[in-house]
């Protein structure tokens, strides 16, 4: 058996390798950058990249890569190799600190929301130190960011690492007041990450899923999600090797991957791991998307990351679990025992729920895409609505502070089965409440919304901005209170904030319809869709946010907001092409064949002067729902060329969602319900049934 601890982090350049392979002074001045943030020089950049460079190839490297994230979402690398030139006709193994630092890829054709044309096709990365290097497939993986030429951002690492930094400017403001002085804090990030694993063989012939990601197309199977077996359930022979597989993998990368088990659906399942800092955790779950993926391969799987490849049953989502913790090992989200007198987590609560409910706008479009809007709101995932469950304890505690009320310590009940052999447990202060966008879950909170193809840097951007935009408010207000009377200043801060923000608290069903009526009565935000969403990006007021705490300029949230845009109309263009190509193509013909099949059955058998009433219907259902068929993808056609000539990106992705993507859905009710009168041997594609329940 593999020993894990000898395995795990076995393909890093780790803290424990670099203590090995670089001098003491070297060794000190990397770490003192990697933990404070503070620049590295070019001398130790030099040693540090010949120590990288030997330890690479060691573990098989003959290449190396400035692996990035750029606005598509997914990662990007140029590979270069290690050798240079030598005499005699030989070559040398080389990797110097300046091609550590920096590397030079082609910014052209990334997006880039207009701040690049073209021409101009200089792009810079960065070396970042604080996210290990690792070897992959023969080659160095060095993380780093990516800017353009004149020094814009391009990437999501870049503007995640500055509100990293913003957010720990202003938390350590805050910790000041309580008289602690951290040299740093961090947020932490656990994502949990949900996936369906079908057959490579039906995947390949299935079109729809090779273009779009996700069925377009499917009638719902005899057996979907209904017995609620699957949750949890015994995990098959070929899953449970194909997870094991993927642990090794991921184990070896230094990814603490953990927790593995069936999720609701047929055919999903579900990979969380342990935390990291936000910027490590990034590039893992980047890096996680990717090795799922390649593993699935080697057991003739195809790892689906769509948030919702399959209609009616749940979607796949990413549980972006978020806290802060101080360079001493605090957790600033921990309660502790005595939650009444906790008066720094009381503030620390306090400036996140404020956060969420003046920026419920920016939390809703981190999350939006053309695949999540199928899932937000479908009972399965919170709905597009923001708002925090606290649970009942903490929600009580702010209520009697609110009312000038006495508050009584909560006691955890003791919990009994009433089996004498079973050991009596104590119950937490708080549920978990799964319907919940944000829900405080026990010393961090859970944002539920994200979408499991997500890059989860813009979530994490928006929750670090937004709440160190805040921290700060507080730590300018509570800097000018004497210290005699700090306490009640910061108590009637609390109570204040509370008060003017508690409308986005709410501890029940989110998935019931009268917690909407609720929420429209409360004022708070419902944006179902992403065109609804990304109209929020650029209001003057989030602007300032990010001009404020130097997360972004200007004309870099502009070009993220036309880049999202940009990028859904495509989706959904593409999903219409397909759509249309697979009606025309495949499922007509299939329908053709049948109705042909039917009539001569039909001639047949009047002709013998036997009765054909069923028969007779069954062609009647078919043939209409071919008409309705082929009037509707024409109707699509037109909408597609109707919307293309929109000159205003906004109000295009507007018209995608209102025209497009509603004649889409209603092209696929007829198909759907097509395929459930056309004989399986006739039906051009896998059904769900294929698909979901034979893994």
């Amino acid at each position: 058996m593999t020993k894990i601890p000898e395995m795990f982090g076995s393909m890093v350049f780790n803290e424990q390798v670099m203590r090995e392979r670089l001098p003491k002074d070297i060794f000190t001045a990397l770490q003192n950058t990697i933990k404070t943030g503070g620049p590295i020089s070019s001398e130790v950049a030099d040693v540090v990249a010949n120590a990288m460079k030997d330890w690479a190839i060691e573990k098989g490297a003959t290449h190396y890569t400035h692996w990035f994230q750029p606005m598509t979402g997914v990662t990007a690398e140029k590979h270069d190799s290690f050798i240079k030139p030598a005499e005699g006709g030989c070559v040398i193994m080389n990797f110097s600190g300046k091609q550590l630092i920096k590397g030079e890829p082609d910014a052209s054709s990334f997006p880039s929301g207009g701040l690049r044309s073209t021409f101009e096709a200089r792009g810079y990365t960065a070396w970042d130190p604080t996210s290990y290097a690792f070897v992959k497939d023969t080659v160095l993986y060095i993380p780093t960011a990516f800017i353009s030429y004149s020094g814009q951002v391009l990437d999501k690492k870049t503007p995640l690492l500055r509100s990293m930094d913003s957010l720990n400017k202003a938390a350590l403001r805050v910790l000041k007041l309580f008289g602690k002085k951290p040299c740093r804090v961090t947020p932490a990030v656990g994502p949990e990450q949900e996936y369906f694993l079908i057959p490579r063989e039906l995947y390949k012939k299935r079109p729809d899923l090779i273009i779009t990601g996700r069925t377009l197309f499917g009638a719902k199977p005899p057996k979907g999600q209904e017995l609620d077996d699957h949750y949890f359930g015994h995990i098959k022979t070929k899953v449970l090797e194909y997870m094991e597989d993927l642990d090794n993998e991921l184990w070896k990368l230094g990814i603490y991957a953990t927790t593995r088990h069936n999720e609701v659906a047929p055919a999903q399942h579900e990979l969380a791991p342990i935390y990291s800092t936000v910027n490590i955790a990034t590039d893992h779950n980047q890096l996680t998307m990717a090795v799922m993926r390649k593993v699935a391969k080697k057991h003739d799987l195809v790892c689906l990351l769509h948030e919702k490849p399959f209609a009616g049953v749940n979607g796949s989502g990413k549980h972006n679990n978020w806290s802060m913790s101080t360079s001493d090992g605090e957790n600033l989200l921990e309660p502790g025992k005595d939650l009444k007198n906790n008066l720094q987590f009381m503030l620390f609560l306090t400036a996140i729920i404020k956060a969420v409910d003046e920026h419920q706008d920016l939390l809703r479009l981190s999350v939006a895409s053309a695949g999540n809007d199928h899932r937000l709101g479908a009972n399965e995932a919170p709905p597009a609505i923001i708002s925090m469950f606290l649970g009942d304890e903490i929600t009580d505690l702010l209520e009697t502070l609110a009312s000038d009320r006495e508050y009584s310590n909560h006691v955890g009940n003791k919990l009994s089965t009433g089996v004498e052999s079973v050991p009596v447990i104590y119950e937490d202060t708080t549920d978990r409440n799964r319907t919940s966008p944000f829900a405080f879950t026990g010393n961090k909170f859970e944002f539920r919304s994200l979408g499991s193809a997500l890059n989860i840097a813009c979530p994490n951007i928006m929750i670090n901005a937004a709440v160190a935009d805040v921290l700060n408010e507080f730590a300018a207000e509570l800097e000018k209170a004497k210290a005699a009377s700090f306490k009640k200043a910061a108590l009637d801060l609390i109570k204040r904030e509370y008060i003017a923000h508690r409308r986005i608290v709410f501890n029940g069903d989110n998935y019931a319809e009268s917690w909407r009526e609720e929420a429209e009565r409360r004022g708070l935000l419902n944006l179902k869709s992403t065109p609804d969403a990304l109209a929020y990006y650029d209001r003057p007021e989030n602007v300032e946010l990010f001009k404020r705490l130097k997360i972004y300029t200007d004309e870099e949230v502009r070009a993220r907001k036309d880049i999202l845009l940009e990028n859904y109309c495509k989706v959904i263009n593409i999903e219409a092409l397909t759509m249309g190509e697979i009606v025309l193509k495949q499922i007509l013909p299939a329908a053709v064949r049948f109705t042909t099949e039917l009539a001569d059955n039909i001639s047949k058998l009047t002709a013998l002067g036997v009765q054909a009433s069923a028969q007779k219907d069954l062609l009647d259902g078919v043939s209409a729902l071919v008409t309705s068929i082929y009037g509707s993808a024409q109707k699509l056609s037109e909408a597609q060329t109707a919307v293309k000539k929109e000159s205003d990106l906004q109000r295009e992705a507007e018209l995608y969602y209102a025209q497009v993507f509603a004649t889409m859905q209603e092209l696929r009710a007829y198909c759907d319900r097509l395929e459930t009168l056309v004989p399986k041997d006739l039906w051009p594609f896998p059904t769900y049934g294929d698909l979901l329940l034979y893994v």
